[in-house]
């Protein structure tokens, strides 16, 4: 099974059969429909060559748009089908939410956008939702998904801190209640944690990571560990993430994540390798995020 998570940078409809680009709505830029079209191209063409049997997406704004971009953007690019797909509203008030592409039946799909603190046993605000925009477990015959979406690190980092770090310690609430020992138990925690630009010893992830789970991306070499570039303070990070269990993990002990870099633009000069024919300097683009994928073999 080859699983992948893909932040599409505000995939949302713009009137018609248009689709916004892979442009940001509050950095000013022009909208402008040869360019937005020509995104989301690239974003298809990042999805083809990732070849995921799974795949979860970030920031779709609702299941119509995500059928949408299905049928006229992956299948004329020559991308095999995704019979099974999903995307539920969830708390983000620009109506960016967690999706699902799958070739694999899920036994079950369920969604915690609703989830208080409280539910969980958790500290926390009484009158808000714990995700800033949802948390969907994903149910297949050999391995649970949990597909996230942190809050992302601004305007108040503080606070944005605490956000995260909430929402890492409801995850790891919901894996394990869903468990009984969740460490032999195989599961896989997929999607965009916003982990700010250089890393700390703090992480709001925390409660995520080792021993409870391993992180896949350290498996990376730790210069080519970075997924995501923005050009407007010209930084580099690593908020897309991979944490499996450790029973997933020992049984994939080469389970080496790919990120698929070729749909960033071209001022992303960390990246040296091949980019795809029509990505410019920085717009046409598939993405400010890469394309990242994982196999287990046999699962």
């Amino acid at each position: 099974m080859r699983i992948a998570s893909f932040n599409l940078q505000n995939l949302r409809p713009r009137g018609g059969s248009r689709l916004d680009g892979a442009r940001d709505s509050d950095t000013g830029e022009t909208a402008d429909p040869a360019l937005d079209r020509m995104d989301r191209k690239l974003t298809a063409q990042v999805i083809g060559d990732m070849k995921a049997d799974v795949l979860a997406l970030q920031e779709v704004f609702d299941r119509a748009t995500l059928d949408h971009f299905h049928d006229n953007f992956l299948l004329p690019a020559g991308v095999r089908a995704y019979p099974w797909r999903h995307c539920s509203h969830g708390n983000d008030g620009r109506g960016l939410d967690i999706a699902l592409l799958s070739r694999i039946a899920p036994l079950e799909v369920t969604g915690h956008a609703g989830l208080r603190a409280a539910d969980i046993d958790l500290r926390g605000d009484p009158e808000k939702p714990v995700f800033r925009r949802d948390c969907l477990r994903v149910e297949f015959a050999g391995v649970t998904l949990f597909l996230c979406h942190f809050k992302a690190p601004y305007p108040d980092p503080a606070s944005a801190w605490a956000a995260r770090r909430l929402e890492a310690r409801a995850v790891r609430r919901l894996v394990e209640r869903r468990f009984t020992d969740p460490a032999s138990a195989t599961w896989l925690i997929a999607g965009d944690l916003n982990e700010p630009w250089e890393p700390d010893g703090n992480p709001a992830s925390a409660p995520l990571l080792a021993p409870f789970a391993v992180d896949l991306m350290a498996r990376i070499k730790e210069q080519d560990r970075w997924s995501f570039y923005d050009r407007w303070s010209d930084r580099y990070a690593m908020p897309d993430a991979f944490l499996a269990s450790p029973a997933l993990a020992r049984a994939f002990p080469r389970a080496m994540p790919e990120i698929h870099r070729e749909g960033l633009e071209r001022a992303a000069r960390r990246h040296a390798g091949v980019h795809l024919p029509s990505v410019g300097r920085n717009r046409p683009h598939a993405s400010d995020h890469a394309g990242v994928v994982v196999e287990f073999a046999g699962l």
